[in-house]
């Protein structure tokens, strides 16, 4: 009966104290994450309120200057100034070395489980990118893409100010039309920044464009260059997805 007695409390001993270890780990993750968010939430305001100006307006929509090289001074993977209606999503914008750093590192390259806003690392800037992919993640607390999902809302359909995006890079100022906003499960397809011709690129764009749980009522062909937006949603079974097509200056 000792024997017996003697095991249970070595059984307990060890299920309490792998509760202990469980709890700590848990409690740290939370930790984390919530230091993490504020940390991003303080550079987001910073640069910002910093680096960029709002120098009018253009139609029912605002213009901005950014301070580039304030921006780079920090962080020389600094690519872009991104503004999205209706969102939260009002950030600048890096680009790594490849897909995967900026998903646990922020602005200024801190080890981050939030991450920061980074654009695909394949695309150039450089007038020739057919699709120019911007990721972030989906925290609960509505920063980096955290609101991106409000796009699959109908209230944010209706209201047309917030189909207008606007895109800052160094040598200028883009806006794209939003056609297409969906949620799927991950894949690489919608990601594509690169293309055989220009009818595996049509086929792309009008495939896209079907998957649309809404009509924008925009045409968009071959022709046109596009901005996709992507972020996960729930615990990464689903992705959001946004595509919107660059305007020609005599349409913006």
């Amino acid at each position: 009966m000792k024997k017996k007695a003697l095991i249970g409390k070595i059984i307990l001993y060890i299920l309490n104290s792998v509760f202990i270890v469980i709890m700590i780990v848990s409690l740290y993750k939370i930790g984390s994450y919530l230091i993490g968010n504020y940390k991003n939430k303080e550079i987001q305001k910073t640069t910002i309120n910093t680096a960029v100006k709002e120098i009018g307006e253009d139609g029912s929509h605002k213009r901005y200057e950014v301070s580039f090289q304030e921006l780079k001074e920090q962080n020389p993977d600094t690519v872009a100034y991104l503004k999205v209606n209706g969102t939260n999503i009002n950030y600048i914008v890096v680009r790594g070395e490849d897909n995967s750093y900026y998903l646990k590192h922020n602005f200024k390259k801190e080890w981050n489980v939030s991450g920061w806003i980074f654009m695909d690392y394949r695309n150039k800037l450089d007038g020739t990118d057919k699709n120019i992919v911007i990721f972030g993640h989906n925290t609960r607390d509505g920063s980096m893409f955290g609101t991106l999902i409000n796009t699959l809302k109908k209230e944010w359909y209706e209201k047309e100010d917030n189909h207008i995006i606007v895109l800052v890079t160094e040598e200028k100022t883009y806006k794209y039309q939003v056609f297409s906003t969906y949620s799927i499960v991950p894949e690489d397809y919608y990601i594509k920044t690169s293309f055989n011709n220009k009818w595996e690129y049509s086929r792309f764009v009008q495939k896209i464009k079907e998957r649309s749980i809404y009509d924008y009522g925009v045409k968009v062909d071959r022709y046109d260059k596009i901005l996709t937006l992507s972020s996960c949603i729930g615990e990464g079974e689903k992705r959001v997805v946004l595509h919107a097509k660059l305007l020609k200056e005599d349409e913006s």
